[in-house]
């Protein structure tokens, strides 16, 4: 049982994670969004044989294939630190975890490497419909990858279809589809990639404006924007339904991490979904101290969001540690679904736990069968609270309430900003005024950094929202790094800050200068 393990190495292990997922994520949306708009160009320029939009489609395909070939550097080494800074937490739920991993190698990434050549290199040496098709398979190929990385990162937020293996110590698949259609998978992936397509398309109206700014390739650029805007709006709508559904299932399965986003503390029936508010930066549970400094909100929405019901009771922070609540989101023995544990009990039956595995591998070393049986039994009964045996206190259990709060409410607000944006792109659009509103384009080419605020607002909200666990509530932070020296992990977190900050200003300094020579064969002005 790992209890006393130095706080530096799981802090900067974190940290570690931290960045290199940071960066990755800067460059994983605009391929998911760039690779299916590149191919729905095509698709108009194979359907009408116009060259220009054959000029508009290699134009942001170069830009693709730059971000793309970045974004893979990153993701490799972010898939290696599973084993190099969380070997614990991969021989725990390697057998699960891996599942999605490896198939997302065998046939996703496969699929996109094998017609990413085809794409860029087969212009004019295959036929138009089979290079179009390559086109829309890389694509594919690429937001199939999303799809098992997040099937993944779903199940450490939602741990289903498995069973735990006391004789390997390792949680083993028990149900392959519940992993992958896990209503937390579905509404991961479905929100996460309409994400990269809201990005994509709104980098494409950015880099548009910038050219119509500049008074150049201003058919490229009005093409272009005409697409994106579309493309944009249709996702843009769909991301905020995808994200209704997200807070659905957050409140049934990770009622704290909703908790954390509303900087809710004490439970409320008909609850209000705040919209504006400034947390109580003192604030702790069971203190007394006011939630808010101030705050804005409509009535009853929150319970209606979260629970489809505007009368329901949302559990806060201080109604989850108590136990004060009924607990529909648990994955927990039926017999015990009506029941709702303060956290202070989670612990002790983790203990529990933990206690009787040990008393297992002893058992069965020593060949005592009756013993082994004795303590498997309590281990099953205890185990839907494993982790928690790994806690000191009931408050770890408590992630950063004014980050989550402050992240999530940055990721809607920009949301709903971008839906406006497209509509009034498309209405300037549709009545030939985009060339001559400067101010509209500076808006879209500064939305761009926006919308990059807004992805990793998000991932914020995902991941730090369910802290303390890397598992939910079946393996804290603290018991899944690998045991190893702090000052290894520091060297390498400053080591890998500075080649992926180096490899950010690379790709900011290609993109731009290949911006600024536009498209290689010159074009209609």
């Amino acid at each position: 049982m790992i209890l006393n393990i130095d706080p530096g190495i799981v802090d900067w292990s974190r940290a570690q994670f931290a960045l290199t997922a940071i960066y990755h994520w800067l460059f994983v949306p605009l391929t998911l969004g760039l690779s299916f708009l590149v191919a729905i160009m095509e698709t108009i320029y194979v359907k009408t044989g116009d060259p220009e939009w054959k000029r508009i489609t290699k134009f942001w395909m170069t830009l693709f294939g730059i971000n793309f070939a970045i974004g893979v550097a990153t993701g490799i080494i972010l898939e290696f630190e599973f084993g190099t800074n969380w070997s614990n937490y991969s021989w725990f739920v390697g057998d699960i975890f891996g599942a999605p991993l490896a198939i997302e190698g065998i046939m996703a990434f496969f699929l996109e490497s094998t017609f990413i050549a085809i794409m860029f290199f087969g212009w004019n040496k295959v036929s138009k419909k089979f290079h179009l098709a390559s086109s829309w398979l890389t694509a594919i190929g690429a937001n199939l990858s999303a799809l098992w990385i997040l099937v993944a990162n779903s199940w450490m937020q939602y741990p289903v279809g498995m069973k735990f293996n006391p004789d390997t110590a390792r949680n083993e698949m028990h149900n392959f589809w519940d992993v992958l259609f896990s209503p937390v998978a579905v509404h991961k992936f479905l929100h996460t990639i309409s994400s990269g397509y809201v990005t994509a398309a709104i980098f494409i109206l950015g880099i548009s404006a910038w050219f119509l700014l500049k008074k150049r390739e201003i058919l490229l650029a009005r093409k272009s924007i005409l697409v994106a805007a579309i493309f944009g709006l249709i996702m843009s709508l769909f991301l905020a339904i995808t994200g209704d559904g997200s807070a659905y299932t957050i409140a049934q399965k990770q009622p704290m991490k909703l908790a954390a986003m509303e900087g809710l503390y004490k439970g409320q029936t008909s609850k209000g979904l705040v919209l504006v508010g400034i947390p109580n930066p003192r604030k702790k549970a069971g203190d007394g101290q006011k939630d808010f400094a101030i705050k804005i909100e409509v009535p009853g929405l929150l319970s209606m969001l979260g629970y489809h019901n505007v009368d329901a009771f949302v559990p806060g922070v201080e109604d989850i540690l108590a136990g004060n609540f009924k607990p529909e989101y648990q994955n927990v023995p039926s017999a015990e679904k009506e029941k709702a544990f303060p956290v202070s009990e989670k612990i002790e039956r983790g203990k529990l736990a933990i206690a009787a595995f040990g008393d297992y591998k002893y058992a069965k070393k020593a060949g005592d069968k009756v013993a082994a049986v004795r303590a498997d039994s309590t281990m099953k009964a205890n185990f839907a609270y494993f982790g928690y045996g790994y806690l000191k206190a009931p408050e770890e259990d408590v992630p950063n309430v004014a980050l989550i709060f402050y992240s999530f409410r940055t990721m809607v607000i920009f949301g709903f900003y971008f839906i406006l944006l497209f509509i009034v792109v498309l209405y300037f659009h549709s009545r030939n005024l985009i060339t001559g509103k400067r101010w509209l384009q500076y808006v879209m080419l500064w939305t761009i950094p926006l919308v990059y605020l807004a992805e990793q607002a998000g991932w914020i909200v995902a991941e730090i929202g369910r802290q303390p666990w890397v598992i939910q509530d079946l393996l804290p932070t603290r018991a899944a790094v690998s045991m190893i020296e702090t000052t290894s992990v520091q060297i390498t977190f400053w080591l890998f800050a500075a080649i992926f900050t180096a490899l950010l200003i690379a790709e900011l300094m290609i993109m731009t200068r290949q911006i600024k020579l536009g498209p290689k064969d010159g074009g209609t002005k």
